[in-house]
Formats: structure tokens, sequence, C-alpha cells
């Protein structure tokens, strides 16, 4: 059941052809919303669509472009937010039944400058419940599904934004990143996820989960495009970067080193760096399995739980089983473990840190495994039984424990799915992030099409 996506052009080429009064922007619109009422029955990327909201920001586009005001590369561009971030006049659902009826009285600053740069927002992507799972399975919109399989997870917890973009329906989507959220489902649908620095993109008007954790990031078809996003989203353009990219030092850390992984997808994505002409070392001493996922675990944990302790208390029964499971946990984090947990984070700031004055970027396979099945709770890897959750964060959460830029590209496909590859820089080194992933991106077709068992 595996098919071929059809992504949408570049953001670029679709500017240009706006500009140049080859298309309007109603009718990027238009083809943006055709689009997703053809394919949302079978991906369930969107909860939400604004038709009236999308034609009348595409229509004051086209007057501003006549008018001889353009705002930048997304002026008049379709784009996606995922639903937990604040869009005035629109539902804020976080994909829970406890939240049904909570209109935004006020646009999330993501979203003030998003229509500060014209973007054309066409409605709001499904998500798993409270943003508090990597599967994408558990929301009352129901599951987003894979656009490679609709058998298959999107990922989570920014599945619906992935999926549209993944999918062709917009060029653009913006998503959350708590412990992966962005990266993991980038991976699993075929796209490119970006995660930012720490608060480099402001989240007032974003529902939280885990505060110290969230990282507001963007779904794209290319890193050019999500430079293009995370440019407008920051107000500051990414600095360039002189030379050769093949001059840029990799560290690669072994994904073993970490968890359970495919071999197959740690061979594609070291691979990928070769054909672009990169030459990884490898990381010796990262060895960390347990003790980052257990810091990871116990700081998402006490915070989910204090974030959402009032629908705890008032309307728990309107919680998906799963998910209010996992928040009940919370509790039993205590305040000395929480403090244990954070100390332990500011050791692996520390190593990573020194990681990065090393190497300018550091790499690794962005999950370990291809999409497993929609409701799938158990995994296979390398022979080994894995828990879907702990295996699809694995790899992705160390990096919100450290709050460092991260990106996730394709890296080519085992079993007929996507898999990808991650890179990791030093905040104010982003240039060097998507001057990498630029390079590999050409070379990502020259990988095995296809790696079976």
């Amino acid at each position: 059941m595996t098919q071929t996506p059809h992504p949408q052009p570049a953001i670029a080429e679709l500017g240009q052809a706006w500009r140049r009064r080859k298309i309007s922007a109603a009718q990027l619109a238009a083809d943006a919303l055709r689009r997703i009422h053809e394919g949302n029955a079978t991906v369930n990327a969107f909860a939400l669509v604004d038709e009236p909201g999308a034609h009348e920001a595409a229509r004051r586009a086209d007057q501003e472009l006549a008018s001889g005001i353009d705002r930048g590369p997304l002026h008049g561009i379709p784009v996606a937010v995922k639903d937990l971030i604040d869009v005035a006049g629109l539902p804020t659902t976080c994909g829970s039944a406890t939240s049904f009826g909570a209109m935004a009285a006020r646009d999330a600053d993501v979203i003030t400058r998003l229509r500060n740069h014209g973007a054309v927002i066409v409605g709001k992507t499904t998500l798993h419940e409270f943003a508090y799972g990597a599967t994408g399975d558990r929301s009352v919109h129901g599951p987003s599904r894979n656009p490679h399989d609709p058998r298959r997870m999107s990922g989570g917890s920014s599945g619906g934004s992935a999926a549209a973009v993944a999918s062709g329906m917009i060029p653009l989507a913006l998503g959350t990143d708590t412990a992966g959220s962005v990266r993991i489902p980038a991976a699993l649908c075929g796209v490119v996820g970006f995660k930012p620095a720490y608060d480099a993109i402001p989240g007032a008007g974003v529902y939280p989960l885990a505060p110290t954790l969230d990282h507001v990031g963007l779904f794209a078809n290319s890193a050019e495009d999500a430079l293009l996003g995370y440019q407008a989203l920051t107000g500051q353009p990414v600095s360039q970067l002189p030379g050769d990219s093949r001059a840029i030092t990799i560290g690669w850390i072994r994904a073993r080193d970490i968890a359970t992984c495919d071999p197959r997808i740690e061979s594609l994505a070291h691979g990928l760096l070769a054909r672009a002409g990169f030459t990884p070392e490898t990381v010796r001493g990262w060895n960390r399995h347990q003790t980052l996922f257990d810091v990871f675990t116990t700081l998402q944990s006490r915070e989910a739980y204090e974030v959402h302790q009032h629908h705890l208390n008032d309307d728990r029964e309107l919680i998906d089983p799963e998910v209010l499971a996992r928040l009940e946990n919370g509790a039993d984090v205590s305040a000395a473990s929480y403090q244990q947990a954070d100390e332990a984070r500011g050791e692996l700031r520390a190593t990573v840190r020194d990681l990065l004055r090393t190497y300018d970027l550091l790499a690794l396979p962005t999950v370990p495994v291809v999409a497993p099945p929609v409701g799938a709770r158990r995994v296979h890897a390398d022979g080994t039984e894995l828990e879907v959750r702990s295996a699809l964060l694995s790899l992705t959460s160390p990096w919100n424990v450290t709050g460092v830029p991260a990106i996730s590209i394709p890296a080519g496909q085992c079993d007929g799915l996507p898999v990808g590859i991650q890179l990791i820089t030093a905040p104010g080194r982003e240039r060097l992030l998507f001057t990498a992933a630029q390079a590999l991106e050409p070379h990502s077709s020259e990988c095995p099409a296809d790696l079976r068992h």
C-alpha cells in the first residue's frame, strides 16, 4: 500500500510565479484547499480548515502586491498550524475533548509573525492529545496517518503538520517539539523538520507540555524552505557561511550508543554523509542510553503533570486513557528526583557544548525504526522488541534536554518507508546546519531506493 506523495513546489518557486503574476495568492490558497479536501480523509492531517480566513488572507496578499507591498518570501504562501497554537477566532483543541469550545481570543506570537510576513493560514493540524505522544494516533480528531502508507503512523506529536507537507497539501507547517515531535514525524513522513534552539521562536500563545523542553519548529520539503520559515519567525537572517560545505566537521554519534537501532537505517544515514563528501568522525565515549532517557522522562513527566493538573482534577474522564496514564505518572516524580534530573541536564549540556567545540555538527539517525503501524505499541529493531514510544523518542529527546538546534532531513527508504538523518549544532551556528542539510539533500536520492530484510 506504499505510495509516493507529490510535494508542493519550493516556496521560492511559488513566490517567483506569484510575483511575476503567473499565479495569484488566491489561486495558491484555492489549490491548497483543494488538495486538503481531496487528501484529508486519507491522512487526517487537518483538524480544522479555515476556508474563509485563507481566502481573505490570500485576497489581501494579492491586493498588497498590486499596491507594491512585498512582505518577503512567505507573502501569499499557504501555511498550516499545529492545533495547540492560538489563531484568533479559531478553536485551540490540543487534540483533546477537554478543550472543545475554547476559542482563541488573540494570535500566538508566531502567528502574528506569520501574518506580518503575509503568510496565508489555511487551517490547524491534527496532533497527539496535548502533544503528549510520539505516535500521533491518540487524538480526539483521530490518528494522523503516514502519506507513504496510511496504515502507518505519521509520528507525533506534530503528525498532522508533517502529513500535510508530505502529502503536498501545503509547503510549510508549524509544529512543536518537546522530545522530537517535529523531527520524528518529519523522518517517518519523509520531509524536513527543524527544531530551533530553545526559545529562538517565541512560545507565547502556544499551549505548553513541558515548558523547559518545548520548542516551536517547522516542517518543509527542503532545508531551504525551512530556513525561509525560520528567518521569518525569528525576524533575523541566518548569518552567511563562507567556504566549502565539505569543510564542516561532523561528529558521528553511533545510534547504538544511545538506543537500539535498525542497522539499515544507521547505514543509510552514515552513507549519505559520505556520498555528499563529508568525512564524519565517530564520537567516542558516548554511552548514555539509560541515563539520557531517564533524565528526559523525569523532566517531562513532572512538568507535563503540573501543566495539566487542572485537567486531571476537572475532566480526567475526557482524556484518552493512554495520555491520562502518562500524565498521572508525573505525580510520582518527587521534587528531589526532578532536581537530580535537572542537575544531570546541566552535565549533559556541558558534554554537548564541549563536543560542539570539537565538531561543527553532530549527526545520527533521527528515528531508529521505520513508521510502525497505527496503534502499534511494540516494534522490532535489530532483533530486539522495543516499546514504540521510547524507540521513537530515543534519538531525538537528548537535543530537547540540551536545547540545541537540530534538523531532520530524508536519508532514503527502508521497506518502502522514509528514514531520516539528524544534524545538531550549537546555538548561533544554524547556518552550518542548513548549509550541511542543503549539501546532503541532492544525495539522498542516490541512497539505495529501498532496503529490505
